[in-house]
């Protein structure tokens, strides 16, 4: 019997299939919920596009495309340097992206298959997807540049060129930062217990440090009021990063919550009714997500602030028995002081220019930007 495989894209969760919602259940990210905040509250730079995946004419499978600019948003800093050439660069050649997967996440968060559809078959149509979005955009006078797939380990790496991705470069950039909780640990203190004395000794002192700061759990409505607030708090952190894609937009977090209610959970800091700082974290199945944060800076480094929401994030996982805490990428060596460990994350890239895509690895290798940062292992030997 013939097989019949077709997909159809989607760019309005209103128009999704009733049995999206099933396939769905693994990955809150491309729940209908979880894909409402990108149609409702995506960075201004972002725009995406939804794939359903038949076989047979019965959908066996989800994914997400993304469209980003990056032309409208400072990607690269060089620290005292008004002219970035990297930056110049980057937006002349590769502005317009294409992905398949989600910019705003690490991991595995691209698509989801069904046991009726083989992941060779359903990465064939992704391909023929991204190649009908890429050409809606060229028509609209948007070339598309760059066309990519993200992020997978080493378990999860498709075989790619059996689904007809031809001509590729396969990239790693930072590491996944992953948090696995031990079937041993109950609470916090279990946790403690297999620290080293030096790591003891930091979460006390973090402890210590954070006196005076008290932590609270807001509400949507109370995430609309502090909007403002909150934004400033998010730049600070944002932009202290080397390389940026995307800006969330103000109404981004309020609408985390309405739509994801209590699988998101947004804390707020505060000293003397004053916020301070917050972090997000999202429940997804047997893990915990965290999500975006931000501080002021004039308090961080003396309250140990960053820190502490790193350990106040452990010790949330830990007394609801998640099995990971998912921490993403960044500030990767504080996160391993805590017991969080790299794990490496792949994709392909492709430049849709033949000749520049001939010189696609040099030309990632120089635009990656490169952190050193060195592994810290808080356990007992």
């Amino acid at each position: 019997m013939t097989q019949h495989l077709s997909y159809k894209l989607y760019t309005s969760v209103s128009e999704f299939p009733s049995e999206w919602g099933t396939i769905a259940a693994k990955n809150i990210f491309l729940s209908r919920e979880g894909l409402t905040v990108l149609e409702k509250a995506a960075p201004k730079n972002m725009k995406c596009h939804f794939v359903g995946i038949f076989k047979n004419d019965v959908l066996e499978g989800i994914a997400i495309i993304q469209f980003i600019d990056l032309a409208t948003v400072t990607t690269f800093k060089d620290k005292g340097s008004q002219f970035c050439v990297r930056e110049y660069l980057f937006k002349k050649f590769t502005s317009h992206i294409l992905f398949i997967g989600n910019n705003t996440l690490t991991g595995q968060n691209a698509y989801l298959l069904s046991e009726n559809i083989t992941e060779t078959e359903a990465l064939q149509l992704m391909r023929e997807a991204l190649h009908e979005v890429e050409k809606q955009y060229n028509s609209k006078g948007i070339k598309i540049n760059l066309l990519t797939i993200k992020d997978f380990n080493n378990t999860e790496f498709p075989d790619f060129s059996a689904a007809g991705f031809k001509h590729y470069f396969k990239f790693s950039t930072q590491p996944n930062m992953i948090f696995d909780i031990q079937g041993s640990w109950n609470s916090i203190d279990d946790y403690l217990i297999d620290l080293s004395k030096k790591y003891r000794s930091q979460y006390k002192r973090a402890r210590k440090k954070a006196i005076g700061i008290t932590k609270k759990k807001l509400t949507a409505d109370e995430i609309r009021i502090a909007e403002e607030r909150i934004n400033e708090l998010y730049c600070t952190v944002a932009n202290r990063a080397e390389f940026n894609s995307f800006f969330l937009p103000k109404n981004h977090f309020e609408t985390m919550k309405r739509e994801l209610k209590d699988n998101f959970l947004f804390y707020g800091y505060f000293i003397d009714d004053k916020l301070i700082g917050f972090n997000t974290l999202i429940k997804n199945n047997s893990d915990m997500d965290t999500y975006f944060l931000g501080y002021d800076e004039s308090i961080q480094k003396e309250k140990m602030l960053y820190l502490n929401m790193l350990y106040d994030m452990v010790a949330y996982a830990i007394k609801k028995q998640y099995n990971h805490v998912i921490f993403s990428r960044s500030a990767m060596e504080i996160k391993s002081s805590v017991g969080a460990k790299a794990e490496d994350v792949y994709g392909i890239i492709k430049h849709t220019n033949p000749i520049i895509n001939l010189f696609i690895s040099k030309l990632f290798t120089y635009f990656d930007p490169k952190v050193t940062w060195k592994t810290r292992n808080p356990f007992k030997e």
